[in-house]
């Protein structure tokens, strides 16, 4: 039975120049991610509101979990910008295309669109399906024209070209030809071990086009770093139809990444891939494909990077403060990310006065405060200290050294933690915190699971009697990392806290020789800026 495409895709996709996602299948390899059928739907309908042309949902008949997705997308997928593809092999050797189970699965998927793999290395023909090189191409003209017959559109995955062309230059075209002729609208050339590099890329295509005369797409692995890089030379040498997955997911080192991909193409190469308007929506997608498989987002990775538009050094601020493009290849709203600029101790006045005025605060004719601020991080810094992870911190000391700070939520006196290990095994942190609050002094104690946790309850249970919100406010983060001491020899902690109000989050900072002691400098700037934002409410 044919599938109803328009019910399927209300909006057919651009179908000059093909996006091509296979996240769910290729990138689904990657070592740590395993995708449940509901995580595969969640990705695919985030895939489609980005505006992606084509989503490959996994091989159907061969992979349990894959059946079923397709199964659900019939009532619980409804896409208005993507075609759904289902990826399998060929017909075996020797067996009739129709009698091949494999081939029964992909039109039992109900797929608009199937991509076949197919071996291009004669060497893989020969000693990995053990056929002769003329049944593979049969192999492939067969299962394609069936496949058209029953009504799908077929693109050719044409597996290890490139290292198949360096051994036999003309047996991948031959096949690309056969499938051509047999109805398939495109032979995707593979980078399938990652090895290529971009000038050998182009050479590739740029013959193959010539001598074959059939719309070729490009997969790259990215095991020599070059995979974006491969894709975009491809695209320039000729192909239409480029495959890449979120965040370069994929085995070994990984695929292309899509959303470089389609930045790249669009605000570099000039080609539209992307309904007008969606480009913004890089970086949301990105993170939250990431929160789905369960991997932290990657802050270095171009465009949808925490850091792709971060800049720490002074001279570079300096620059900024002119004219954001002068450091910055693109706006970054275009992908919808923002500009950062941190506070270290590589900071000049213009680093203080931009992150200032990204924190709402007007330095410019300030030249006091802004002297004395860029001393102050410089010597922190130099004690270990790091602002660049802790805006929260930062907010506090600039608030500080200009006297925009409402007034003490309370004064410490003094706290006293300690660990007691039970015969049971069992550990268990106790604190006493002693603090002045509206002129009374309060004392608290309170367990923990350690330490730092038993000091954050008795501050709390201190402060909520007078502070009720106060029970919303959670600490959600916390890392520790020992350093060197300013002389090389004294253990110097660094402790970074993660706190929010679930609204926002923010990060503070402590550091000392005494890991509970750092930490309490972390948790009482989360707990100070806590307060101040409800000054500002």
């Amino acid at each position: 039975m044919v599938p109803d495409q328009d019910s399927l895709t209300p909006e057919l996709p651009n179908d000059e120049f093909h996006l091509f996602d296979t996240t769910l299948r290729d990138g689904a390899q990657r070592e740590g991610i395993s995708f449940s059928v509901p995580d595969k739907l969640a990705v695919a309908r985030l895939l489609d509101e980005y505006g992606v042309g084509f989503i490959e949902g996994g091989w159907p008949g061969a992979m349990p979990k894959d059946t079923e997705f397709f199964e659900l997308t019939q009532t619980d997928l409804k896409l208005r910008h993507a075609q759904l593809v289902a990826f399998g092999a060929t017909r075996k050797p020797g067996i009739e295309v129709a009698a091949d189970p494999q081939v029964a699965a992909l039109l039992a998927s109900q797929a608009p669109v199937v991509t076949l793999v197919a071996k291009s290395d004669v060497r893989h023909v020969e000693q990995a399906l053990r056929t002769s090189l003329d049944e593979n191409v049969a192999m492939v003209a067969d299962t394609v024209a069936h496949l058209v017959s029953e009504g799908r559109r077929v693109f050719v995955d044409m597996e290890h070209f490139f290292d198949g062309y360096d051994h036999d230059p003309d047996y991948g075209v031959r096949l690309l030809v056969a499938a051509a002729d047999a109805g398939a609208s495109v032979g995707v050339l593979c980078d399938t071990n990652g090895g290529m590099l971009p000038s050998g890329i182009f050479r590739v295509v740029q013959d193959v086009s010539e001598r074959s005369g059939v719309r070729l797409g490009i997969h790259c692995q990215d095991d020599t770093g070059c995979a974006v890089a491969n894709s975009l030379a491809a695209v320039e040498a000729g192909v239409t139809h480029v495959q890449g997955t979120a965040n370069g997911y994929g085995e070994r080192t990984g695929n292309a990444d899509l959303f470089a991909v389609t930045a790249n193409l669009e605000l570099k190469l000039g080609i539209p891939v992307l309904p007008a308007g969606n480009l913004p929506e890089t970086v949301r997608v990105s993170h939250a494909i990431a929160d789905i498989a369960n991997l932290p987002p990657d802050t270095h990775q171009p465009y949808a990077g925490l850091s792709s538009f971060a800049h720490k050094a002074g001279l570079h601020a300096s620059a900024l403060k002119v004219s954001s493009d002068l450091y910055n290849h693109i706006d970054p709203d275009l992908v919808g990310n923002d500009m950062r600029v941190l506070v270290t101790e590589m900071a000049g006045r213009a680093s203080v006065e931009l992150k200032s005025a990204e924190l709402g605060f007007d330095l410019s004719e300030n030249a006091s405060a802004v002297t004395r601020i860029v001393d102050r991080v410089k010597e922190l810094e130099a004690g270990g200290w790091s602002f660049e992870a802790a805006d929260a911190s930062f907010e506090l000391m600039l608030r500080d050294e200009t006297g925009d700070h409402p007034s003490e939520p309370y004064r410490l006196e003094s706290w006293r933690a300690q660990v007691e290990r039970r015969s049971d095994g069992g550990v268990v942190g106790e604190a006493t915190i002693k603090i002045m609050i509206d002129g009374e002094r309060v004392i608290s104690t309170a367990e923990g699971n350690g330490p730092v946790n038993a000091l954050d309850n008795a501050l709390r249970n201190a402060l909520l009697p007078k502070h009720p919100d106060l029970a919303d406010m959670k600490l959600v983060d916390y890392k520790v990392r020992i350093l060197d001491g300013v002389e090389g020899t004294d253990a110097v902690t660094r402790v970074l806290i993660s706190s929010t109000d679930g609204v926002d989050e923010w990060q503070t900072v402590g550091v000392h020789e005494n890991v509970i002691e750092a930490s309490w400098l972390a948790l009482d700037d989360a707990l100070k800026y806590w307060f101040t934002r409800q000054a500002s409410i």
